[in-house]
């Protein structure tokens, strides 16, 4: 290094890049820009160019002291005197020690707000042998955008109840549906008498105006039916928080199957995101059982369904697909619910892939019923779940045909 310090450092920043870090040439030259102001005399020292110049993140900063290790040799853990080899000094001539001090205590302090160095005694002090004290900084942005990003399998449980506040900002809007109740407004077909009576008081008797009636609008109904098996156990809690958390979603009908259907929307009301969460899993003794969705489906339309809660619904299903029972059935009962529900949009977190292909039985049976498939594995995600939900036109094909002893009934 030495020799050429610009060859060095891109020949380093090469193989960090071989290990997955975001070195382009721009770190690069700051790294070899570090190197030649603070000239470090050790490994050590080395290492603290490098991790002030190169990462962003702890993550990175464990895979930079992997590969550091492997190109310079290993770094002494801090506690006694340092043996690590000596650095090649660089070609170009020493800046004085003020500019030298200075820029040695940028890199370590740009270094300490990303948690990433440890702060050492400064070479003129007494307290050489005092062990090293670890500084531990928080990172720029809350946690909860840190954690943004971050796929919901991969979230513990405190991590995944900083993004409520998160969630608490989206809103779960579906479209809206014509009533068969009017209100008063311009242009309506008939004469609200008893609106324009009223606003005739107000001028001696005399009706200057007619108001007319038109039909009245209000929300269609939610409906959520959530797969609460092994597979999509984390899956399923990030959503029933943001079912929770989202406004408009405290109002939906919430249903968790396994292998049993269980309604979920009494555990949900009037709770905090973690108790609810709690009472959901209280409530549903097949938490971590195995998938029959085929049978949830038709438990739902049979109860639930036939019964009106469907008719004109936006249906949210939550489910990777996976079922361990006969497609033919799912195929059947989503055939059901579409002929009733206004929309069936499907969240499968295993669409995150692009090479991603409906090859489950269950996915398979279910996809040409569904008007939106979406992943909604993180929250950036979401963006595309929140705008299928309030998207108001069906997107399927078409209406398949049905058997004689099924209902033919359309949505309204």
């Amino acid at each position: 290094m030495a020799e050429d310090l610009a060859a060095a450092a891109a020949s380093f920043g090469a193989a960090l890049r071989t290990a997955g870090l975001p070195v382009g040439p721009g770190r690069s030259e700051r790294f070899a820009s570090a190197v030649t102001i603070v000239g470090p005399r050790t490994a050590a020292e080395l290492l603290n160019c490098a991790l002030a110049t190169l990462v962003s993140s702890r993550e990175q900063a464990a895979i930079l002291r992997a590969v550091f290790a492997e190109v310079f040799g290993p770094v002494p853990d801090g506690h006694g005197p340092e043996t690590a080899t000596q650095a090649p000094a660089p070609t170009r001539s020493r800046p004085d020690a003020e500019t030298s001090a200075q820029a040695a205590t940028a890199a370590r302090t740009h270094a300490a707000l990303i948690g990433v160095v440890r702060e050492s005694p400064a070479s003129g002090d007494d307290g050489a042998d005092e062990p090293d004290r670890e500084i531990v900084r928080p990172y720029l942005g809350s946690p909860a955008e840190r954690l943004s990003g971050t796929d919901f399998a991969e979230l513990s449980e405190s991590e995944l109840s900083e993004l409520s506040e998160l969630m608490r900002q989206l809103t779960l809007a579906v479209p809206a549906r014509r009533s068969r109740r009017h209100r008063p407004g311009p242009g309506g077909r008939r004469t609200d008498m008893r609106a324009t009576l009223r606003q005739a008081r107000r001028s001696g008797g005399h009706a200057f105006r007619l108001i007319g009636r038109v039909p009245a609008s209000r929300p269609r109904r939610l409906v959520v039916l959530c797969d609460i098996s092994g597979s999509m156990e984390p899956y399923a809690r990030a959503m029933i928080q943001l079912l929770y958390c989202a406004a408009g979603g405290a109002s939906a009908e919430v249903f968790s199957f396994a292998t049993r259907l269980t309604r979920l929307t009494p555990a949900l009301a009037r709770s905090a995101p973690g108790e609810a969460l709690r009472r959901a899993g209280q409530a549903a003794p097949d938490w971590l059982g195995g998938t029959r969705l085929g049978a949830a489906l038709k438990d739902f339309n049979d109860r639930y369904g036939r019964r009106g809660m469907a008719r004109g619904a936006v249906v949210l299903i939550i489910s990777d697909g996976w079922d361990t029972g006969d497609p033919a059935v799912v195929r059947r009962e989503m055939q059901r619910l579409s002929l009733v529900a206004h929309r069936i949009i499907w969240v499968n977190p295993r669409t995150k892939s692009a090479a991603y292909e409906p090859l489950a039985g269950g996915m398979a049976a279910a996809w040409p019923y569904c008007d939106a498939v979406v992943s909604a594995h993180t929250m950036d995600a979401l963006a595309d779940l929140t705008a299928a939900l309030a998207d108001p036109v069906r997107r399927r094909t078409g209406i398949h045909s049905v058997g004689p002893d099924e209902p033919r009934s359309v949505a309204a």
